[in-house]
């Protein structure tokens, strides 16, 4: 059951309570969300097509498929039996999607196991590789932790298909009224502004601040807030950014809510023309240090292609930066199981598996 003072807040959580409370939030301006100060989120089309015409690294995905370790059901279900001896532990899904086995519940982070991060069935950027394990194949989840209703984060089929299995989603202002669209219940959707936070059993969950935007068409720009998250459970804690430019606010979270034995960094699809909503590997190696965060976990790569670089690049960048910088850096294979008691025993364990 999810946690009382969760529950008491279902009250309020209509349509006209979150309208008022989207307007009363000091990243609502009004008409739409903004971010901190100046922040230029979109490009100039006609340079950004020039780039891509002429400035496109190649490789850009990779010559076949990934491989990926497969999990399965019974794999998860003995681990959760198991999560007394277990602790916390993750497998990477592809691209933002965690499975984290948490205080013996199951999260998921930004869920998105479409083959194309697109509108679209037919075009858009491709699946590197399958997913380790299909919706129906998962165990209960917890919580679903969701950063911003970009189609690389929010996959509508997914949501569709994991109404049933989740207990509880939790979203930045607005993202929630869109999975009421599309069939969540809206009494299983918290909706929360930065730094608002709620506590589900030994788990606190505390949306945080992000440099990014929102969109899923031309017309509803900025209309939901994007964030990323602060998770602290009694097994472990790890810090997740969503899609983010480098800001101050980093630092503040590693205040407040730090330290954190994981950071899942967003380290994908940056290049200079957008530098204030994506990171360059070297800003997410020192988000990581900003958040106060032990083992580093890039994330935002390795699944689609979503920028000019190569797809090995930001693995390759955040590799040579962990060592300059005596990073503690994990990069696993998607399906890999990471387990927090094991690292903490052995210490971290170097896995290329990109320049297979």
């Amino acid at each position: 059951m999810i946690n009382q003072q969760l529950m008491s807040s279902h009250a309020a959580n209509n349509a006209a309570s979150i309208a008022e409370k989207v307007s009363h939030s000091e990243q609502f301006n009004g008409k739409k969300f903004e971010n901190i100060g100046q922040v230029e989120a979109n490009p100039a089309m006609l340079a950004m097509i020039k780039m891509y015409l002429f400035e496109k690294e190649k490789p850009a995905v990779p010559a076949k498929p990934i491989d990926v370790k497969a999990i399965t059901k019974e794999q998860l279900l003995a681990l959760q039996a198991d999560s007394v001896q277990q602790g916390m532990l993750f497998f990477r899904l592809g691209h933002s999607t965690l499975l984290i086995l948490l205080d013996g519940e199951y999260w998921l982070t930004d869920p998105v196991f479409a083959e194309r991060a697109s509108p679209f069935s037919f075009m858009g950027p491709k699946r590197f590789h399958e997913t380790p394990i299909t919706i129906d194949d998962l165990p209960p989840i917890k919580g679903v932790l969701l950063s911003h209703n970009h189609y690389d984060h929010l996959d509508k089929g997914a949501i569709k298909e994991l109404v049933e299995k989740v207990e509880h989603f939790y979203t930045p202002l607005g993202v929630g009224e869109d999975l009421i669209k599309w069939g969540v219940p809206r009494q299983k959707i918290s909706q929360l502004d930065w730094w608002e936070g709620v506590q589900v059993g030994d788990v606190r969950l505390t949306a945080t601040p992000a440099q990014h935007f929102s969109g899923r068409s031309l017309t509803d720009k900025n209309l939901t807030l994007w964030s990323s998250w602060s998770v602290k459970g009694s097994q472990g804690s790890f810090f997740f950014s969503g899609d983010s430019g480098y800001f101050d606010q980093f630092k503040a979270i590693g205040e407040k809510l730090g330290p954190f034995d994981i950071s899942f960094i967003e380290t994908g699809a940056y290049n200079r023309m957008w530098s204030q909503i994506h990171m360059q590997p070297s800003e997410s190696a020192q988000a990581h240090v900003d958040v106060n965060a032990r083992f580093l976990v890039p994330i935002h790569n390795g699944t689609f292609d979503l920028s000019l670089h190569t797809w090995t690049d930001p693995l390759d960048q955040i590799s040579d930066l962990a060592k300059n910088m005596e990073l503690d850096l994990l990069t696993p294979e998607m399906g890999e199981q990471v387990n927090l008691k094991t690292l903490n025993d052995t210490g971290v364990i170097e896995n290329s598996w990109w320049k297979k």
